[in-house]
C-alpha cells in the first residue's frame, strides 16, 4: 500500500512540474502528462504494467464530471452569451461534420467497415478546451473580439455529442439490426433530460449552499461536488446526458451569487487539475507505445487530414452564415486540439470487444498525441498570422479578500477613470458621500494607494470599489467611468 501511495505521489508530482514546462516553453501540458504516463508505463523506464480499460473508463468518467462542472462554473455568462448560437452549431454540427468527413476517411485508408470509420471520426470529433487555452496563456498572447468565449463554449459543450455518436456507433456494431431511428430519437431525449436535469439541480445547489449555514467552511467544497456526482448520476439514471447536465449546472450555478463563492471557485478549479493530471497519466500508462509503431503512417495521415480539411470544412460550413470574419473562422479551425476525451471514448469499443478495438485505440491515441504536438504548439504562430492576437489584458492582484454573503447585493468591482472624466483632479473629500459606492483601494501604475480623503484622482487610476451593480452604473454614467 505504501508503495501504491509513493507511486501515485511522485506521478502527481511530476505532473505538477510538468506543468511548470508548458508554462515555461509552451508545449501542452496534457502532452507532458501523457508522454509521463508513457514514461511510467510497462513499455517505459517505469515498468508500471497497466491494462485495465474498465478502470481507465471509470477514472475519465469521473474526471471529465469534475473538469465540465468545473468549466462550467468559471465561465462568464455574459461573455459566451453574444457567441451563444454560433457555440452552439460547432458543438453540434461541427462536431457531426468532423465525424462524418473522417469516418469516410478512415474508412478509406484503414479498410474498415462504414460504421467502424465512422466511429473512430465520432471518437476524435471532440477539442480540448484546457490544451488550448494552457498554450495561449504560457505564450502571452489574448485573443481579439470574442474568440475566447466561442472557443471556451464550443469545447466545452462538443463533449456530450461526441459521447453520443461514439457510443451510438458502438451499439451499432454491437447490435447491428438496431433501427437507426432509435439512435436519433435517443439524441434528442438525452439532450433535452441532460440539459433540463441540470438546469433544475443547478436551482437546488444553489438553494442549499445558501440556506444549509453549515458550521463549517470546510464542508461547502464536499457538498458542492456531492451535489455535482447527483446530477450526473440523476440524469444518467433517467436516460439523459449527465455530461451536458453537469456543464449546464456549473455555467446557472456560476451566473449566481453564493455563499464562499470565490473560495469555492478556487476548490473547483484545484480539483479539476488533479483530475485532468491523474486522468492523463492514467490514460497514458494504459497505451503501449511499441504498438503504436505499426499504426504510424495511416495515424499520421488521418490526424493530417483532421487537422487540414475535416475540421477547417466543419468550421466554415458551420459558421457559413455567420457574421464571424474569415481570419477568425480560419483560427477557429486550427484550434481543434484533441484532448483527452477521445482516448477515453477509445476504451468504449475495448470494453465492448467490437473486430479491430485495438486499432482503433492505438490510432485514436496516435491522432492525439499528433493534433497536440502539432496545433498546440503552433496555436501562437497561427494567431499572430491571421492578425486575432491582441495585448493580454493584465489582472491586477488585491490585497484583499470578499466573499459574498446572502441579502448583501454588494461586490467588489473595478472602475476606470479616463482622461475625459470630471472626476480627473478632484480630491476624495470633493465627491462627498455617494450612495452605494466606497472607494476600497485606488491603483495607480504599479502602486496600490490607501483612499484618504486629500487623495487627488488622476487620469488612468482604477477604483476598487465595494459597490452594486445598480449603483455602480449610476457613478459610471455621472462620471464617465468605464468598467474594467
Amino acid at each position: 500500500m505504501e508503495v501504491i501511495l509513493i507511486g501515485a505521489a511522485l506521478l502527481v508530482l511530476l505532473g505538477i512540474l510538468a506543468s511548470k514546462i508548458s508554462d515555461r516553453f509552451g508545449i501542452p501540458a496534457l502532452l507532458l502528462f501523457l508522454i509521463l504516463g508513457m514514461l511510467a508505463g510497462s513499455d517505459g523506464p517505469g515498468g508500471i504494467y497497466f491494462d485495465d480499460p474498465a478502470l481507465a473508463q471509470s477514472l475519465g468518467v469521473l474526471a471529465l464530471i469534475v473538469i465540465l462542472f468545473s468549466g462550467g462554473l468559471d465561465t462568464e455568462w455574459d461573455s459566451i452569451r453574444p457567441v451563444l448560437k454560433e457555440g452552439l452549431i460547432l458543438s453540434t454540427v461541427g462536431v457531426l461534420l468532423t465525424a462524418v468527413t473522417v469516418g469516410l476517411f478512415a474508412k478509406l485508408i484503414l479498410d474498415l467497415t462504414l460504421v467502424e470509420g465512422l466511429l473512430i471520426g465520432a471518437i476524435v470529433s471532440s477539442t480540448d478546451a484546457a490544451a488550448v487555452f494552457s498554450v495561449l496563456r504560457s505564450k502571452g498572447i489574448s485573443l481579439k473580439g470574442n474568440l475566447k468565449p466561442l472557443l471556451e463554449l464550443e469545447s466545452g459543450s462538443n463533449d456530450p455529442m461526441a459521447i453520443f455518436l461514439t457510443v451510438g456507433l458502438v451499439q451499432l456494431l454491437v447490435q447491428p439490426d438496431l433501427p437507426l431511428l432509435i439512435l436519433v430519437g435517443s439524441f434528442f431525449v438525452q439532450m433535452i433530460l441532460g440539459a433540463a436535469v441540470g438546469i433544475v439541480l443547478s436551482w437546488v445547489m444553489l438553494f442549499l449552499i445558501n440556506r444549509l449555514r453549515l458550521g463549517y467552511e470546510g464542508l461547502y467544497p464536499v457538498l458542492l461536488f456531492a451535489l455535482v456526482f447527483l446530477t450526473y448520476g440523476i440524469a444518467a439514471m433517467l436516460g439523459g446526458n449527465g455530461f451536458l447536465a453537469v456543464y449546464l449546472a456549473g455555467i446557472v450555478l456560476g451566473r449566481n451569487n453564493f455563499i464562499h463563492k470565490r473560495s469555492l471557485l478556487r476548490f473547483s478549479d484545484g480539483i479539476a487539475w488533479l483530475m485532468q493530471i491523474t486522468m492523463f497519466i492514467t490514460l497514458g500508462l494504459l497505451v503501449f507505445p511499441s504498438r503504436l509503431v505499426s499504426v504510424v503512417g495511416v495515424s499520421l495521415l488521418l490526424a493530417l487530414f483532421l487537422m487540414l480539411v475535416a475540421r477547417p470544412a466543419s468550421v466554415l460550413l458551420s459558421l457559413m452564415s455567420s457574421r464571424i470574419r474569415l481570419p477568425q473562422k480560419l483560427f477557429i479551425s486550427w484550434v481543434g486540439l484533441r484532448g483527452a476525451v477521445p482516448i477515453i471514448l477509445a476504451t468504449y469499443p475495448l470494453l465492448a470487444e467490437i473486430p479491430h478495438a485495438d486499432l482503433i485505440f492505438n490510432v485514436v491515441f496516435f491522432v492525439v498525441l499528433t493534433s497536440v504536438l502539432l496545433q498546440g504548439t503552433t496555436l501562437p504562430y497561427v494567431a499572430r498570422l491571421v492578425q486575432v492576437d491582441a495585448p493580454p489584458a493584465q489582472k491586477r492582484i488585491y490585497p484583499i479578500e470578499f466573499n459574498k454573503v446572502e441579502g448583501f447585493k454588494s461586490d467588489l468591482k473595478e472602475v476606470h477613470i479616463p482622461p475625459e472624466s470630471p472626476l480627473v483632479g478632484k480630491a476624495i473629500f470633493e465627491l462627498g458621500d455617494i450612495p452605494g459606492f466606497l472607494i476600497i483601494l485606488i491603483a495607480r501604475g504599479s502602486d496600490l494607494i490607501t483612499p484618504s480623503g486629500g487623495v487627488i484622482l488622476q487620469a488612468d487610476d482604477t477604483l476598487l470599489s465595494l459597490s452594486d451593480q445598480e449603483s455602480l452604473d449610476q457613478i459610471r454614467e455621472q462620471f464617465n467611468l468605464t468598467a474594467k
